[in-house]
């Protein structure tokens, strides 16, 4: 049995493509039929439209790489009058829409307006962003900020509200607990971790933000760290993100404590990648004498 439960809803499996690694989601229909994945959480969006950081955006570096794309999106309404109608004539399931802002209103403005697609089951509220500034992790970093943001979003939710968080954080249980003391339906984590790269020949940071993201199969271990002591801090379901490339490591990031994981630069190497990993989970779980996923979540005690 491979389906779970994520606040309420139940999906087919746990496998879900992370925001920023998957588009709209639509893009990804043309190489396979992206109804087998759990859901998938579309491109973080923002009230207004947004360029983005300055060009290079991407690095490479060994078992990952670095991205400082910052929030390039269409705006909440190009978003749904445009993306989602895509999503929908390929994608039959409830989709997460992950929100960011540059202050408290602004996530809730964003929320209110997408309230009205029937077609997002979930709220992913993105505090953890590295890649701009004024904005993103500045409210993942500080637990009265986290709270605040998830409290005003709760408020004008219609659908449950998950918090993403930064691993950039001394202790990351005590965002977490903060935004569920907050009424947070859940948490998601980790995001990328901050790094950069120098290139030796003009001797400049090899990023036009100086600063990236680190993803990849290097944060694994970090990230199912902080997903281990995260659910044990909190009562409320924890999606795991982070490094995850195969079935094994959806088996790993559960038993750590996680609901549901989500699979992120893996999709950017290997487009095929959420495809693999569900199509070979049946063979993990019978490796390793598993019937039911859902009793795996929190198993490493």
């Amino acid at each position: 049995m491979m389906k779970v439960d994520l606040c309420g809803i139940e999906l087919d499996n746990p496998v879900i493509p992370a925001s920023g690694t998957f588009g709209y989601g639509y893009e990804f229909a043309e190489l396979y039929d992206i109804n087998i994945l759990g859901t998938l959480s579309f491109k973080g969006t923002t009230f207004h439209p947004r360029y983005g950081n300055e060009l290079p955006r991407i690095a490479e570096c060994a078992s990952g790489m670095l991205n400082s794309v910052g929030l390039q999106n269409p705006g909440v309404d190009r978003v749904i009058s445009e993306e989602l109608p895509k999503l929908s004539r390929v994608f039959s399931k409830k989709v997460m829409a992950n929100i960011s802002g540059f202050s408290v209103d602004e996530y809730c403005r964003v929320a209110e307006k997408l309230n009205q697609v029937e077609q997002i089951g979930w709220y992913e509220v993105n505090i953890s962003c590295p890649n701009v500034h004024g904005g993103g992790m500045s409210f993942g970093t500080d637990p009265k900020l986290a709270a605040e943001v998830t409290k005003a979003v709760k408020a004008v939710s219609e659908k449950p509200v998950i918090v993403k968080l930064s691993p950039n954080v001394t202790d990351i249980t005590e965002i977490a607990k903060a935004a569920e003391s907050a009424g947070a339906d859940g948490i998601s984590l980790i995001n990328t971790l901050m790094g950069m790269r120098i290139d030796l020949r003009t001797r400049k940071p090899v990023l036009a933000n100086v600063t990236g993201g680190l993803s990849g199969p290097a944060v694994f271990p970090v990230a199912l760290r902080m997903v281990y002591q995260t659910a044990k801090a909190v009562r409320i379901p924890v999606i795991g993100m982070g490094g995850v490339e195969k079935a094994e490591d959806v088996i790993e990031m559960m038993l750590a404590g996680a609901a549901a994981v989500e699979v992120g630069a893996a999709n950017l190497t290997d487009p095929l990648a959420c495809k693999r990993i569900i199509e070979d989970l049946p063979r993990v779980m019978k490796k390793y004498g598993i019937r039911d996923l859902k009793e795996l979540t929190g198993g490493a005690d």
